[in-house]
């Protein structure tokens, strides 16, 4: 099922456009900027924290409590115990023995997509045609068909939502963990329905649809066969872990995020045995990850902050199309060279704030490898011809 639309745009609008996204594309550069810098300084905190704190860690028992260690960093690991069941109020679901629960809710719904291709018109105008294509689906998330393109296609409101449920605590030997935290942690597996459960949970939500069991989940639908926009299928996963590892301060017989000299909060888990140094290497790791990923993503903000200034350019060129196409193509070199000298220079500069020696050192190091290379040259260039005979 699907419809196409093709629309003009003219010169004048697309000017109107492009001069709109020069202040976009300011903002993103600033925005961009900004998140460069705050990155190296989280990335630097994060690593300093992660080190104060593999060298203040006490690995301690789990089996008692040392009031000696009140305050400290410890690691400790063993066998997790759920303290109470977690449980669906609303639905009456719960998961014995497991950390955690958790409802998921899908809904059949229409779902839109959309195809589209453009051509520029001599005199810079631009021709779009754009075929939308409509399907219908099992979906988690709530899809609003407001903004679909077709009438026809609608979509209710989700009567229920997912929820996360949690046992309050959890222990390890003598200590005490937020359920929360260890629940995350746990294997999940599904929790098969039987059909007095199934009916239990029909008469608690009130659907107006008759329920089902089919392959462990309730199914709110009047031909689960042949289910039609707006019925719903709800099933439970759990969550359950034999096993964990922690490195928390100990307060009292409760861990809880431990604060390091620059104020960072360290409070590492994993689920199994795993001593302190594996998991501080772990965290450090995850750090290098996240430091490369927000620059990445930094350096693509400010290819496209640049990009979009340029754009009008590209505009004002389609009056003739294949030479908009090459101005088009000249302006995206030209991001791409502002931002390899930007970026880099953007965490160049948030080292110096942040890693003032080795930056310093980098600084030096370079300098040192310049003067050397122009020594080399300028010696070459003065050594004496050969005499000749």
């Amino acid at each position: 099922m699907s419809f196409t639309e093709t629309t003009t745009t003219s010169w004048f609008s697309r000017l109107k456009g492009a001069l709109i996204k020069i202040l976009v594309g300011f903002i993103l550069l600033i925005g961009c900027i900004w998140l460069l810098f705050w990155n190296e300084g989280r990335s630097v905190k994060t690593y300093r924290a992660l080190v104060e704190g593999a060298g203040l860690v006490v690995s301690v028992e789990n089996g008692s409590i040392d009031p000696a260690n009140d305050g400290k960093l410890v690691h400790i690991s063993g066998p997790v115990k759920p303290v109470g069941v977690p449980e669906d109020n609303v639905l009456g679901v719960s998961a014995e023995g497991a950390a955690g629960l958790e409802r998921i809710v899908e809904m059949y719904q229409w779902v839109e997509t959309s195809k589209s291709e453009t051509k520029k018109q001599l005199g810079g105008s631009e021709e779009t045609v754009t075929t939308y294509s409509y399907h219908k689906e099992w979906n988690r998330r709530e899809i609003s068909s407001g903004s679909f393109r077709q009438s026809g296609h609608d979509n209710p409101r989700k009567p229920i939502d997912d929820e996360r449920f949690a046992v309050p605590s959890a222990t390890i030997g003598a200590f005490s963990v937020d359920g929360e935290a260890v629940a995350r942690l746990g294997e999940e597996r599904p929790v098969p329905l039987t059909a007095i459960e199934a009916n239990r949970l029909g008469e608690a939500v009130s659907l107006g649809k008759p329920v089902s069991t089919i392959g462990g989940q309730a199914v709110f639908s009047f031909n689960p066969q042949d289910p039609q926009v707006g019925d719903i299928r709800i099933h439970f996963e759990r969550s359950d872990i034999a096993e964990a590892s922690f490195v928390a301060a100990q307060h009292g017989t409760g861990l809880t995020p431990y604060k390091t000299s620059n104020g960072r909060e360290l409070f590492l888990s994993d689920a199994g045995i795993t001593d302190a140094a594996a998991m501080f290497d772990a965290a450090q790791s995850e750090n290098t990850i996240i430091t490369w990923a927000v620059r990445i993503g930094g350096l693509v903000g400010l290819f496209v902050g640049f990009a979009s200034i340029f754009s009008i350019l590209g505009v004002i060129a389609d009056v003739v199309p294949f030479v908009g196409s090459i101005v088009r193509f000249g302006t995206s070199a030209i991001a791409l060279i502002f931002t390899l000298l930007l970026g880099p220079a953007i965490i160049a500069i948030a080292w110096i704030a942040y890693r003032p020696l080795i930056a310093i050192a980098v600084l030096a190091a370079g300098i040192a490898l310049a003067v050397g290379i122009l020594y080399l040259r300028r010696g070459k260039a003065a050594a004496p011809a050969p005499a000749r005979a």
